[in-house]
């Protein structure tokens, strides 16, 4: 009896192998999770930090642009046109009197919207092409990539111009043109990606095992290609916001009276010796957006990239 119950005080002090195993793996596995290995590696990044807080500042600006203004942007006065910054006017007025600081947080929003909309398009669309021709290869393969090469031929600008003056000015049709001359970048990224991945053994033995190629697409292709398009989509976006500022200089971007930096930028030019504020201020604002997605997007490729952690 004194034996048994030795035996069993010292089966109680002994651990569990499966608990013991199986606290031991899940510890692993959030150890070496690589979204929050990078989300580690990312915060360690000062430049995408600071990439990050330029872009939420002119976001949380956009959002609260009726609050933190007491104008509206159409609102004119004829009266205060041309006034530098002041008290009254932060940012100065332009050649109409509107306030330009109203102007600058109203076209945040459209900024940011032309980028986040052109973005999301290019990107669906860039990316179902590029894993089709990537992953079937073949005259598949052959007929995207020619579409992509005929639009990859074309500077981007001119062929947004092309596009703008064939649907018609308007901020819709800015959208439509931006997405289209960004798809084949996603397109091609994609496809590059695909064509790696599908000759992995994985892959190779999920077709011996008789899985579908759509099952395979998005349960194995895709989620290994998240990196490379999250990186591309972030530099994007300064991109696009940069495309539309073009297209609104030139006249082919959203119509007046609604505010876009890029027509504020036309509007100012005649003045820049008078009133440089009003040329200056606008331009400022889109090298700080297209800056700050750019820095985010370099930290994100840093932290993505294994060969650049600690």
């Amino acid at each position: 009896m004194e034996i048994k119950e030795k035996d069993k005080q010292s089966e109680q002090q002994l651990p569990n192998p499966a608990k013991a195993g199986q606290q031991f793996d899940t510890d692993e596995i959030e150890a070496i999770s690589p979204w929050k290995d990078t989300l580690k590696q990312l915060r360690k990044n000062r430049f995408a930090i600071a990439g990050l807080v330029i872009i939420v500042f002119f976001i949380i600006l956009g959002i609260l642009a009726p609050l933190v203004t007491s104008y509206t942007y159409d609102e004119q006065s004829l009266v205060d046109r041309l006034l530098p910054p002041s008290a009254e006017h932060w940012l100065g007025t332009d050649h109409l009197g509107r306030d330009i600081f109203t102007r600058i947080a109203y076209g945040a929003r459209v900024s940011l919207q032309v980028g986040f909309f052109a973005v999301t398009g290019a990107l669906v669309f860039g990316t179902l092409l590029g894993i089709i021709a990537g992953y079937f290869g073949r005259w598949v393969d052959m007929v995207i990539s020619r579409i992509f090469d005929i639009l990859l031929a074309f500077p981007s600008i001119l062929l947004a111009i092309a596009i703008v003056a064939i649907l018609g000015a308007s901020l819709q049709n800015a959208l439509i043109a931006i997405a289209v001359i960004n798809i084949p970048i996603f397109g091609r990224l994609v496809r590059s990606k695909v064509i790696s991945l599908r000759e992995e053994e994985y892959i190779m033995a999920a077709k011996a095992q008789g899985m579908k190629n759509g099952r395979i697409i998005f349960r194995h292709i895709l989620p290994n290609s998240v990196a490379p398009i999250i990186v591309q989509a972030t530099l994007g976006f300064g991109t696009a916001i940069l495309e539309a500022a073009a297209l609104g200089f030139l006249g082919l971007g959203v119509q007046p009276p609604t505010p876009e930096w890029g027509q504020m930028l036309a509007d100012s030019r005649d003045f820049i010796q008078i009133a440089p504020w009003t040329l200056i201020i606008p331009g400022v604002s889109i090298m700080l957006v297209v800056l700050g997605f750019n820095l985010i997007g370099d930290g994100l490729r840093d932290a993505l990239d294994p060969k650049m952690k600690n």
